[in-house]
């Protein structure tokens, strides 16, 4: 008898990856038996990094969690849902940093499940060093010259700095 591997995508834009969402993706790979980590392509947002800058940050840093399950990355446009299914997943992982979030991903996830009754949503909660970073506050501390060597991986600071001095 094969077992069918529980798979798990995990998506988002990624702009840039935080240690926040490497702690999500690092208990995720230990939940899944696969982790796809899907780069939104973010036509409706304006990302500072492009979309195969995303990818190829997010494959740097997730390598060491590989030895937890199979981990891989892939874009994705359009529905997330459509996503999911494409690649057989059984869970979308979120991860809720606070209430706030926790109110808008509980929409997202009731609206997925009417999309897609078969793909459950499973809410992670960061490390409590991690609940406060944010993409979007990595970006403004980082153009406004601050520190924002804290909240992401070195690749990724390094990263942010040949983006915004050049």
């Amino acid at each position: 008898m094969s077992v069918i591997p529980r798979t798990a995508i995990y998506p988002g834009t990624f702009d840039p990856i935080t240690l926040g969402h490497q702690d999500i993706i690092r208990r995720a790979a230990r939940l899944f038996d696969r982790v796809i980590v899907g780069v939104a392509a973010a036509h409706h947002k304006k990302t500072l990094f492009t979309l195969e800058e995303r990818l190829e940050s997010v494959r740097e840093v997730v390598q060491p969690y590989a030895q937890f399950s199979e981990i891989t990355v892939a874009p994705f446009e359009g529905l997330v849902r459509d996503f999911a299914v494409h690649h057989g997943a059984i869970a979308m992982v979120r991860g809720v940093r606070s209430v706030t979030d926790f109110d808008f991903e509980s929409q997202l996830a009731g609206m997925n499940r009417a999309l897609a009754p078969d793909v459950d949503t499973v809410f992670l909660t960061p490390d409590a060093r991690f609940q406060y970073i944010s993409s979007t506050l990595v970006r403004e501390i980082a153009k406004l010259e601050g520190d924002a060597a804290q909240f992401v991986d070195p690749l990724i600071y390094t990263r942010l700095q040949r983006k915004l001095w050049p």
